[in-house]
Parts: C-alpha cells; structure tokens; sequence
C-alpha cells in the first residue's frame, strides 16, 4: 500500500499517508487547514448523468466543521424531475470522504467531494442511482459469497479545427499517433487530470472512429480504467467524463460521448469489463481458463442483455450504434477475443509462458501468475449510460446468474467461435436472440426482467416504473423507417442527444 500511495497523483492521497478509504472527517479538516484551501464543492450525479455542484467558502473552522458534519439540502424535484415531486422535494447531500480531492480546474485553492443523497428521515435516499449500486454490490455479496469488481472504457470523439497535414485514414485512427492524431497532447493531459481526481487509468489511445466533416476533424479517442469495486468504478467514470468536458473547454475544442454522430461511421461505447474476486484473488480463472463461476456470471449476462440496455444504451441514438459491421453488438451471445459478439473473453495473459524475458534476453524468467487480470467485457453500452444505474444493473445480472437454473448449459449454447455478421455464419446468426433496436424495445424487455432488477430491494417498483416510462417517451418504436424516409431526422436526434449523459 505504500508504494501505491506515494505514486498516488491525487494531493489529498499524498498529503495524508493513507488510503482514501481510510479517509476521515478529522483528515478533510486538517487538509484544508493546513494547505489553505479556500473552498469546498460539494458534488452529485443528477437524473440526467451529469455532475452538478453546490459552493461554499470556508469562513471558518465551526462552518467547515459543519459542512462536513451536516451536508447541506438541495431541491430534489430539480435533481431528480422523474420521481421527486415539488410537493415535497428537500433531500441532503451528504459528503464522501474517500473520493476528496484539489479541483484541477479551480483558481481558488478548493476541495471537492463526491455527494450520496438522503432523505428527510436521514436514510439514503431509495432511488439514488449511487445507492441502487450499493444495494446491488450488497446483495451480490450476500448471494455468492464474493465481490464483483468493473472498470470502464471510455470512448468519446474530440471534435476542433480541420487540419489539412498528416490527416489519419477514414476509420483508420487506431492506436494512430501524432503527428496523424491531432488530439494525443489533449487525452493525456485528461488523462493527467483524471488521476489527479483519483482516477486509477490503465491506458489511454486514439481510436479507430476518425473523419473530417466540413471543417471540423472529428478523432475518436478512449481512456481505459483499471479494474476495481464497483462502487470505485462508477465514481471514476462520471469525474472521468467531468474532466475531459472540463479541459475541452479550456482547450477550446468539443467533445462527445454521443453514441452515435453520423452514419456510416464507428460510434463510441462504453465497454465494461467485470472481474468476481474473494480475499484479493480472480475466481474467474482456473489453470488458464475460465471456470465455471465466470461462465456462471456469463450466463446472467445473456439472459438480462435486452433489459440492460434500459441503463446502458438510454436514448434513441444509442440504436444507431447497435448495427452489424460497426464494431458494435446486435446479438445475445459470447466468444473468446470476439469483437461481434455482446460479451467477450479478451487475452487474460493465461498463458505460461514469460513474454516479457523473451523479448527481452537480459531478464531471467518469472513464475508470476498474471491471471488475475483476466476479465469479461460487456460490449453493448454506450455514452449516454448512466453510470451507477449501469453498473448496478450488470452487478445484478452476474448475481442472476448464479440464482438461476441450468446457468451452465444456457452459457454453452449462447456461445460462438465465428465472427457472425459474416454471411456463411447467418444460420448461427438466426439461431440468437437480438438486442433491442429502440427505446421501445428496452422499455419491453425491462418490463419483462423487472422481477429480477427489484429483487432484494435492489431497485424498487418506482424507479422501474420511470425508466420504463422515459424509455417509452421517444416514441421510437418505428425509428427506422422513419428515417429511411426522412434521412435528416438522424442528424436532428445526433444534434438533440449530442451531449448525453
């Protein structure tokens, strides 16, 4: 742990010696006093994804005391319009120690937290995505015994002045570097940024998204996370999404998590890769292959896949995305290093053999094992995602997995080895079922698994009913006819959803 906290870039981290978890309302005190922080942001994820945020100054010890001790109250009907009421709307936002950090982007020497909501009886607050997360990591513990673990691939285009030097191929920009990828310089210091909040990033990179339109380049990018608990996770992703909009801004660029910009051109997801660990150890591997409990956990994947579509792919533009030969899933199955299928089993350095002394001829051989880093990716949502929702629902289904009957044997025949958008697999293709192509469709299918999301308190009868009710709401049922006879009407929802989430 101390090695990890000295390479810590968050100053909060390196100024206390401790882990965030450890953090307390006495160490929030003493950092800002002793580094002369001048203000604290409290900061909350409202019903439409994106952080909002409440300022204080620090007029003196008492009143930094009581921000802490209190939280403050905000209107709820304002922060979440689908279920709370005006009528009687008050709730707290109440601070998280753990993910304190030094705002970036502040001039003024200020401190930022994290909020959870609760309501007027001092209880968290039933309907709060975060607290659905919680309740969903729970009952996943209480049912299996284990721990389920996430990290987040971040796609989004940057979108700035066209270049006429060293322009990248169309649809050809991945891995690219400069000087034919025009946005390396502004990723890492995102990148940078990101860590500074507390961000654990695994790796960033341009990808394979990459046009010109008028004058504008339009560059693909992503940023990749680093697996840990669920809760962590989602935290990261939405500061994540705050800084990169934030830095764009100072850059004087645009950027989007849009699912989908313009036809014909690859839209941004957001990958999730799962990992179920007991005491610090993967149990999704065994000599090398996945095991039974990873195949377990695939199996609730395939089975609650068109009901997860209602957290992960939340607007008509996300079905735009979901079509063949785009990178993209359309059908309810699993393979190994497959990128058509809904979940695949990326490379999990399973092999025993050491690369890294075979490339390198000064090096002795290791025995390390590195399959701790094997994990499941779930492929189909996108941007426009919320966030905690999403990962609650995916926590939920993994736990499904382990509830239902004939896991095993559903695993086997969801299966497939083939690239299935290929024309001589479209007899396996008819075999499977297909992921939803609209709002619509999503709202049916959570309709259908809503006893498997409510189960345990998870998410209750209230929060189903709005989803379903705002998922029915875009009236897209038919959108696909009508934008064969009104092509414009894409660019007029891209143009409408443009900054989702």
């Amino acid at each position: 742990m101390k090695e990890d906290l000295a390479m810590s870039m968050n100053e909060v981290v390196n100024f206390l010696k401790k882990s965030p978890k450890e953090f307390t309302k006495a160490d929030m005190i003493r950092f800002v006093e002793e580094n002369e922080i001048k203000m604290i942001n409290f900061r909350y994820v409202a019903g439409d994804g994106r952080i909002k945020t409440l300022n204080f100054v620090i007029n003196n010890r008492e009143y930094l005391e009581q921000i802490l001790s209190c939280g403050e109250r905000v209107d709820g009907s304002n922060i979440f319009p689908a279920f709370i009421h005006a009528g009687s709307s008050d709730m707290y936002v109440i601070p998280r120690f753990k993910t304190a950090f030094v705002d970036p982007f502040a001039t003024i020497p200020t401190l930022s937290f994290l909020c959870s909501y609760f309501n007027k009886d001092g209880q968290p607050m039933e309907n709060a995505p975060e607290y659905i997360l919680r309740k969903a990591a729970k009952s996943f513990t209480q049912v299996t015994g284990m721990e389920f673990q996430t990290m987040g691939e971040l796609e989004y285009y940057v979108i700035g002045e066209k270049e006429d030097l060293y322009l990248a191929n169309d649809q050809k920009g991945y891995h690219e570097s400069a000087p034919f990828a025009k946005f390396e310089e502004f990723r890492t210091q995102c990148m940078l940024y990101i860590a500074k909040v507390g961000g654990q990033i695994k790796y960033g990179h341009s990808e394979v998204g990459n046009f010109t339109l008028e004058d504008k380049i339009y560059e693909q990018n992503e940023i990749e996370f680093l697996v840990t608990d669920v809760l962590d996770s989602a935290d990261q992703l939405v500061l994540a999404k705050w800084v990169i909009r934030n830095l764009a801004h100072e850059y004087g660029l645009n950027v989007t998590f849009a699912p989908k910009i313009t036809a014909g051109k690859a839209g941004s997801g957001l990958h999730i890769h799962t990992r179920i660990v007991k005491d610090g150890v993967n149990k999704m591997v065994e000599k090398g292959k996945l095991n039974s409990i990873a195949r377990t956990a695939i199996a609730g994947y395939m089975t609650c896949a068109s009901s997860l579509t209602a957290f992960g792919n939340t607007n008509p533009t996300s079905y735009f995305r979901l079509v063949p030969h785009q990178e993209a899933p359309t059908s309810i199955c699993w393979g190994d290093r497959n990128r058509s299928v809904l979940v695949r089993v990326p490379l999990g350095w399973t092999s025993s053999t050491d690369m890294v002394a075979m490339a390198n001829p000064n090096e002795k051989p290791s025995n390390e094992d590195h399959s701790q880093k094997q994990t499941v990716e779930f492929r189909c949502p996108d941007g426009s995602a919320d966030i905690y929702l999403l990962l609650a629902g995916l926590t939920v289904a993994a736990r499904h997995g382990f509830e239902m009957q004939g896991a095993l044997d559903f695993a086997d025949k969801t299966y497939v080895d083939v690239n299935i958008h290929k024309a001589e697999n479209q007899s396996k293709l008819m075999k499977l079922a297909q992921l939803p192509a609209s709002c619509a469709e999503s709202a049916e299918q959570l309709s259908a698994h809503r006893s498997i999301f409510e189960k345990y308190g998870v998410f209750n009868s209230e929060m189903i009913d709005d989803l379903i009710r705002q998922l029915k709401s875009f009236n897209d049922a038919n959108i696909r006819k009508e934008i064969e006879k009104d092509p414009d009407l894409m660019l007029k929802l891209v143009h409408k959803y443009f900054h989702c989430g």
